[in-house]
């Protein structure tokens, strides 16, 4: 008995599930709501629907697009160079046999980048080697507005800078928490690609938290592979909901073109800087005066080292703030201000947040043993983009 009502169930169920699919294909419209509710998503004509349950795909992410958008401008500049007038003129055998006897003349190059504005008083931050040298830089709004843009600072150890406008009614991007973002996020990239006009791509956060890339001195970089070619640098990197997460900075690259592996300076970073070149025109940070170099196994192991870590003085400035306080070159710093110090790198950026004329602990392995030296911290000194 139990068995023919199971069978008679069965026979039921499939016929029903039949008639749905059939009426879902031919005739998905007698469905009304009801096929939103059952989360049915129709592939292409003549194959079955896709059931996701309640979920629902984001089809769009136009809304965030809308927000971010129209904060994000073109930025051309020109600077005067000179050029040789002899094309030779660059080679060095040729300099040595002829010097510079053929002169040299004055010519104006043009580039162009991207930018955010931040304020709605005029502030727009871009990347340090967009506006780097230039002589004129002018920003292009997307509404079609144009104004000639002072420069407020630079930071070519974090390659951002600060611009200022006088324009009103300006549209004014929102900053994100960079800190939350995750390997996965769904995040846009907008900028103004080899000029061709302003550009949305997609594509997620790859990783966070990349450094030793080379690129700056202090490197804390959002990867993704959202598009990113000449002409996005200084542009947003936006969430899903069109908050400023980063400022598109880097590409890794053999063609020239965007390879999936794009960089990007966290907006925390990038506030921070902001902050301080709007109120003083520069980025002040600690000193001590050293020169690290990374623990490596190999090192551990050939100097008997008790750990694996850290940075290991390989130079001091002579009178230096590191040099008065007694560090020897040898020392390895395992900590600064009680935050250890994994590599050169955690130094640097631990010693960067340091105040200036205000003593700092270290702690440091001498012999294989623990000690620890206070130091007076130093300004340091401020880099010159080559």
């Amino acid at each position: 008995m139990l068995r023919k009502l199971w069978l008679i169930f069965a026979q039921t169920a499939t016929v029903c599930v039949a008639i749905l699919f059939i009426v879902s294909t031919l005739k998905p419209e007698w469905l009304g709501p009801a096929r939103a509710q059952l989360g049915l998503l129709q592939a292409s004509p003549g194959l079955p629907a896709i059931t996701v349950g309640r979920a629902s795909a984001i089809s769009s992410y136009n809304d965030a697009v809308k927000k971010a958008m129209p904060a994000v401008v073109n930025i051309f500049t020109s600077k005067e160079v000179r050029v040789p007038n002899n094309p030779f003129q660059n080679d060095p055998l040729f300099r040595h046999f002829f010097g510079d006897r053929f002169g040299s003349r004055k010519e104006q190059v043009s580039s162009l980048g991207s930018g955010v504005i931040v304020s709605a008083d005029g502030y727009v931050l871009t990347n340090n080697h967009v506006v780097d040298s230039a002589d004129e830089i002018e920003i292009a709004l997307s509404d079609g507005r144009k104004a000639s843009a002072k420069l407020v600072g630079g930071d070519p150890e974090t390659d951002i800078a600060l611009l200022k406008i006088d324009l009103t009614n300006l549209p004014v991007i929102a900053f994100g928490n960079s800190d939350q973002a995750n390997v996965g996020d769904v995040v846009l990239a907008i900028g103004n690609p080899f000029g061709v006009g302003q550009t949305v791509t997609m594509g997620i956060v790859s990783a966070t938290g990349r450094t030793h890339l080379g690129i700056n001195t202090f490197e804390n970089f959002i990867q993704t592979d959202a598009a990113i070619n000449p002409g996005n640098s200084g542009g947003a990197l936006v969430d899903s909901n069109g908050n400023l997460i980063g400022i598109n900075s880097a590409i890794f690259s053999r063609s020239g073109g965007s390879l999936g592996i794009g960089f990007a300076i966290p907006s925390a970073t990038a506030k921070q800087i902001m902050d301080a070149l709007a109120s003083g025109g520069q980025v002040v940070r600690g000193y001590i005066g050293v020169e690290p170099q990374d623990v490596t196994p190999e090192l551990a192991e050939a100097f008997k080292l008790s750990r694996k870590n850290g940075a290991i003085v390989t130079g001091l400035q002579r009178g230096g703030p590191a040099d008065k306080a007694g560090l020897k070159v040898g020392d390895i710093l395992i900590a600064v201000e009680g935050k250890a110090v994994d590599d050169t790198t955690a130094m640097l950026n631990l010693v960067a947040q340091l105040v200036p004329g205000n003593k700092a602990r270290l702690k440091i392995l001498r012999d294989n043993k623990e000690m620890e030296v206070d130091v007076t911290v130093g300004k340091r000194p401020q880099a010159v983009r080559e």
